[in-house]
C-alpha cells in the first residue's frame, strides 16, 4: 500500500466517523490555524476537544561533513573508524548510508479544561528504512555490495499544556494577535533497542542492534518548551514560533540526544475562506549525541555518536482548507512540502532532501 493511499485513507475513515455538526459558513476561517507543520499554535475554548491526524514522509540523499558534500569512496579511505581494533574493526569506516526514508503517522488530541489552558497528546508510529553500501575488507574501495534495513512501530508520546496569553482571538476580527506558551514534555516510548541483520565488510550477516538514527524513540524524558506568535491582517497573516527540545537524562543505554532549538516564521494569504497559502522558513541547530550505547558498535557513521547534530534550514510552502458548509464543516486538510536550503552538519552524516507533511484537523 502506499504512502498516498495509507494518507487518503485515514482521512477519509477520521471524516466518516466524524459527526455532523452545525458549524456556519462564518464561524471558521484556513487561516485560523497555522501551516500544518507548526504544533502549538492555538488554543481552545473550555469544553472543546480537538482531533488530529498527520502524516509526514522524509527522504534523505547523500552525505556531508560540514556544508560540503562527501563521497562515500572518500568516507570509507580517509574517515578513521571509532572502535578500530576492536573485535577485528578496521581501522575506517567501511559502511556508508545511500538514501534514507521515513514515514511518521501522529495521532494527536487536545482538550480544554478552562479557557486558561488546553490540554494534549500526541503520539506517532514510525517506518524507517536505509540502504547502504558495503566496502571489501579493511580498505580499499571495492564494494561488497549493498545492504537495506528498516525499523517499524511506535515512537515517543508528546504531552503538552498550552496557555493563551491574549486570551482567545474573536475569529471573525479581520485584525487580531495571538499569543501562546507551550509546557511540554517527550515520554519516552519508542524502542531504542532495534535490531537488525546487517552485511558486514567480511561478508558475514550477523543481527546487531541498529544504529542511533534507526530507533524509534530517543529513551529520554525531555522538557519541550514553546512560544508563538500570530497576527491576522485582512488577507494576510504573520507567525513567529521558537521552541526546543532539552533532554533531562540519559537513556537506560547510556545516552541522549542532544538538545535542539528551532525556530521558524511564516506569511500567509487567504485568497477565500476556505483556503490560505503559506511560506515558511524553519531553522534547527541540534548538538551531537551525548553518551554511548556500548551495544552500538561497527565501521559505519551511524554507530558514532559524535556524527549527529548540525544546523539546518529549510524552506517549506504549505496550503490550508477548511470546509465552510454542511455537514464537512470546521473538517480542516493541511499540506506542506519543504527542502532544506542550507545544511551544516556533524558529519559524515546523511543529509536531508525533501519532506512533504499532509494533516487533517476537527474541533468540536
Amino acid at each position: 500500500m502506499s504512502n498516498t493511499t495509507r494518507i487518503a485513507g485515514a482521512i477519509a475513515l477520521a471524516t466518516a466517523i466524524t459527526p455532523f455538526t452545525a458549524a456556519t459558513a462564518h464561524s471558521v476561517y484556513a487561516d485560523d490555524h497555522a501551516p500544518i507543520g507548526v504544533m502549538a499554535d492555538h488554543a481552545h475554548k473550555k469544553g472543546e476537544i480537538m482531533f488530529s491526524l498527520r502524516a509526514m514522509h522524509m527522504e534523505m540523499d547523500g552525505n556531508q561533513i560540514g556544508t560540503d558534500d562527501v563521497s562515500p569512496d572518500t568516507i570509507v579511505t580517509t574517515i578513521p573508524n571509532r572502535f578500530a581494533g576492536i573485535g577485528m574493526q578496521p581501522p575506517t569506516l567501511r559502511v556508508v548510508p545511500q538514501t534514507m526514508r521515513a514515514d511518521m503517522y501522529m495521532f494527536g488530541m487536545m482538550y480544554a479544561p478552562s479557557d486558561a489552558v488546553t490540554l494534549a497528546v500526541m503520539g506517532k508510529y514510525i517506518e524507517k528504512e536505509m540502504e547502504m553500501t558495503v566496502y571489501q575488507g579493511g580498505m580499499g574501495t571495492a564494494q561488497l555490495g549493498d545492504n537495506a534495513t528498516s525499523s517499524k512501530g511506535f515512537g515517543d508520546v508528546k504531552a503538552v499544556a498550552i496557555m493563551p496569553l491574549l486570551g482567545h482571538p474573536d475569529k471573525e476580527a479581520d485584525n487580531r494577535d495571538e499569543l501562546y506558551l507551550k509546557a511540554g514534555v517527550n515520554i519516552p516510548v519508542g524502542s531504542t533497542t532495534k535490531t537488525a541483520q546487517m552485511l558486514t565488510p567480511m561478508n558475514t550477516t550477523p543481527v546487531i542492534r541498529m544504529p542511533y538514527g534507526m530507533q524509534l524513540g530517543t529513551g529520554t524524558w525531555d522538557f519541550e518548551p514553546a512560544l508563538t506568535y500570530k497576527m491576522r491582517r485582512g488577507k494576510f497573516g504573520l507567525g513567529l514560533q521558537a521552541s526546543a527540545s532539552i533532554k533531562l537524562g540519559d537513556n537506560d543505554q547510556g545516552y541522549s540526544f542532544g538538545d535542539s532549538y528551532e525556530s521558524t516564521a511564516w506569511l500567509s494569504y487567504r485568497p477565500a475562506q476556505w483556503v490560505s497559502l503559506s511560506g515558511r522558513v524553519k531553522a534547527r541547530t541540534m548538538g551531537p549525541i551525548d553518551g554511548i550505547d556500548p551495544v552500538i558498535m561497527g565501521p559505519a557513521q551511524g554507530a558514532n555518536p559524535d556524527y549527529y547534530g548540525g544546523e539546518r534550514v529549510d524552506l517549506i510552502a504549505g496550503v490550508n482548507f477548511v470546509a465552510t458548509h454542511g455537514s464537512l464543516a470546521g473538517h480542516r486538510l493541511g499540506i506542506e512540502l519543504g527542502k532544506p536550503v542550507y545544511q551544516d552538519l556533524n558529519g559524515p552524516q546523511m543529509a536531508g532532501d525533501w519532506s512533504v507533511t499532509v494533516g487533517w484537523q476537527k474541533a468540536y
